[in-house]
């Protein structure tokens, strides 16, 4: 009995020191259930096989094993469990497929192995009824075969049917992808616009529940009144009206459903991988970036079931329109009763636009007026504030019932422009209007990536034909025109910055919906009056406002002056050292520390790479140097050689491990 407690602690001791060790030899970083787990294995395999292969032919087993610390078969074999433990986290760490962030971060929830086990075998078995679903449909004969997506109409419906058998997100999907005139056929658009979603409303008692369990204040003491039947219903959430019990205002209560982030969360994954497997397929979907765009709606909805990120949309884009002259309503949101599953937020009493003329009609609005005020107030948003609403189609924008001003509704949905964008799409719109090629062209290479590489001169042709098309029209077709756009910088293999992508798609949505405003209506022609009144108003703002004006001034002297007092000596010096020839023109890639960080552990691991293959060289060759020695120095020549075999393992799993942590570091969704 004392053999085998004795035996139990130095196996615990054992596997301790190979804990410790192998984490150091491996790296920072290191994930611990995967470094326990290989441990384990490590030890229970080298284990077996040293019993199997030596312990069960000594004639006193027990007594062998109380001395193997003495043994030189047992160094080896603490060395091979060492070994054998790094292999097993090496094959881990290869097969696991968590995202990891720049310091090497689990990007996602730490789950236990088991658990993701389950979860995987939960998402194989829904991705296997989706693909069975798609092959039903013919999705994957049609893909094979179609060759011009314009007339494929077999395609389209294939494809219709298979996202609406899917369910959930996969209709939600097709929704979004029936607005991407952009890169789909009008015989897309017409199938994917026939995806409707009947959802179900959450029962009364469970509106009660979600309250209760989600607000941190009792519902009693916090509405004095709360609808159940809900105003609307949606797959991610519902509305009810309710009036607030202190300020007796009435409110708008949107709330997440219970279930929604793990179904989504399940369902994006799935989403993707299927969009994988049709790219997989078919030619056309590699070319207009199926994956890519089943990857930017799975993100956008992940920030689209928090509401945390809607209530800062919402400040934000209110905060920006503050002092705005085109005066549009978004609702108020109560912070103090709000949190990432339930916004409270300001109630008007409205109907919505998408009924057109008459509901202007029955509020006596004239549509013209109140377009350009939508119309301005989105390009304030865009070109000036930098951040704007993304989904501007006719059910976000309601006629309040009191005064007929605009109401802008449902924030999930945001775009965000930096200064260099919102003077480039300025210049865009102005190109445009004035139907002036260089303008537009110079504009549209400050809002495509990599467009310093474009060959300047084929690119403004191509740009001048598109406006050719377009020329001498009573109005500019907006959507025809972007469209023109996204292909011809596909055909010079460029992209627009994904902002600027959805400012443009943002652009073709407001023309729609302008147009069910006023079918009259001409968005770049009023802009032109958006342009004027702008530059009229920051003309006269000095005048306005001479305080702010003053302040403003003194803030930037304050900022500038002491520069100014050292230019004089800095020219000195200059003139100096060119009368000196001492100008010397040096660029140093090692100025960037970013630069000089990556190349200097690309050298680093370079080095230890080349150490590990001599180690395996000269222990290979001291092996087969041994073998032709007959005298008692070939057990040094075998030991060194063994030693240097066990370096070069240690060196060379310790890279492949960095380097799989590498390919995992990611800030896109995979």
């Amino acid at each position: 009995m004392v053999i085998y407690v004795r035996m139990i602690a130095e196996m615990l001791v054992i596997a301790i020191f190979i804990y410790f060790v192998s984490g150091r030899l491996m790296g920072s970083k290191v994930n611990f259930t995967k470094r326990i787990l290989s441990v384990v294995l490590g030890i229970v395999l080298t284990t077996f096989v040293y019993w199997y292969s030596y312990l069960r032919y000594t004639e006193f087993m027990d007594d062998a094993f109380a001395t193997m610390l003495t043994d030189t078969s047992t160094v080896i074999w603490i060395g091979s469990m060492l070994m054998i433990s790094m292999l097993f986290y090496l094959i881990l760490e290869l097969f696991d497929p968590i995202e990891l962030g720049d310091r090497g971060e689990r990007i996602t929830n730490r789950k236990f192995i088991w658990k993701r086990l389950r979860s995987r075998w939960r998402r194989q078995k829904r991705l296997s009824k989706v693909l069975e679903i798609a092959v039903k449909n013919g999705i994957s004969s049609t893909l094979k075969y179609a060759r011009h997506r314009e007339n494929n109409r077999e395609l389209a419906v294939a494809f219709r049917r298979t996202l609406e058998e899917a369910g959930g997100v996969f209709i939600k999907f097709g929704q979004v992808l029936s607005t991407r005139t952009d890169l789909f056929a009008p015989v897309f658009i017409e199938e994917l616009s026939q995806l409707q979603q009947n959802v179900k409303a959450l029962p009364k008692e469970q509106v009660t529940e979600i309250l209760r369990k989600s607000m941190t204040q009792p519902i009693e003491e916090v509405f004095s009144k709360l609808e159940k039947e809900p105003l609307a219903s949606a797959s991610i959430g519902q509305i009810h009206r309710g009036v607030l019990r202190k300020t007796n205002e009435e409110v708008i209560i949107k709330m997440q459903r219970p279930e929604v982030s793990a179904i989504m969360r399940d369902d994006l994954d799935i989403l993707v991988e299927f969009a994988e497997w049709v790219s997989s397929k078919s030619t056309w979907a590699q070319n207009i970036g199926f994956r890519e765009l089943a990857v930017g709606f799975a993100n956008g909805l992940r920030e689209e079931i928090d509401f945390e990120i809607e209530m800062r949309n919402m400040i934000q884009v209110s905060n920006a329109l503050e002092d705005s002259k085109n005066q549009v309503k978004i609702p108020k949101v109560y912070r103090e009763y709000s949190n990432s599953t339930i916004i409270v937020m300001q109630y008007f009493q409205g109907r919505s636009i998408s009924k057109g003329d008459a509901v202007f009609r029955h509020f006596t609005v004239e549509p013209k007026k109140f377009g350009r005020t939508v119309l301005f107030s989105f390009l304030e948003q865009m070109l000036f504030s930098g951040i704007f609403h993304a989904d501007p189609h006719p059910g976000n924008i309601f006629i309040d019932e009191t005064d007929g001003q605009p109401i802008l509704l449902d924030f999930g949905s945001v775009g965000r422009l930096t200064a260099p964008q919102q003077e480039a799409l300025n210049h865009f719109i102005i190109g445009i209007q004035q139907n002036d090629a260089s303008i537009v062209h110079d504009a549209v290479r400050k809002l495509v990536e990599n467009g310093e590489k474009l060959d300047g001169a084929k690119f403004e042709q191509a740009i001048g034909e598109i406006l050719l098309k377009i020329s001498y029209v009573d109005r500019i077709p907006t959507a025809e025109l972007i469209h023109s756009l996204f292909d011809v910088t596909r055909e010079f293999g460029l992209a627009f910055y994904p902002s600027v992508g959805i400012a443009l798609r943002s652009l073709i949505s407001l023309d729609s919906t302008l147009h069910t405003i006023d079918p009259k209506f001409d968005m770049f022609t009023e802009a032109k009056s958006f342009a004027k009144e702008y530059k009229t108003s920051v003309l006269k703002k000095p005048f306005k406002q001479p305080l702010a004006t003053k302040e403003r001034i003194e803030e930037e002297l304050v900022l500038i002056l002491p520069e100014v007092a050292k230019l004089p000596k800095r020219i000195d010096q200059l003139i100096r050292r060119v009368e000196g020839g001492k100008i010397i023109l040096h660029h140093d890639v090692f100025s960037d520390k970013h630069n000089s960080g990556f190349v200097m552990q690309l050298f680093s691991r370079f080095v230890l790479l080349m150490s590990g293959i001599t180690f395996g060289f000269i222990s290979a060759a001291l092996l087969a140097i041994a073998q032709f020695i007959d005298t008692v120095y070939a057990i040094y020549l075998n030991t060194a050689a063994y030693g240097g075999l066990f370096l070069c393992v240690i060196l060379l799993v310790r890279l492949s491990i960095q380097a799989i942590r590498d390919m995992k570091r990611s800030n896109q969704y995979k």
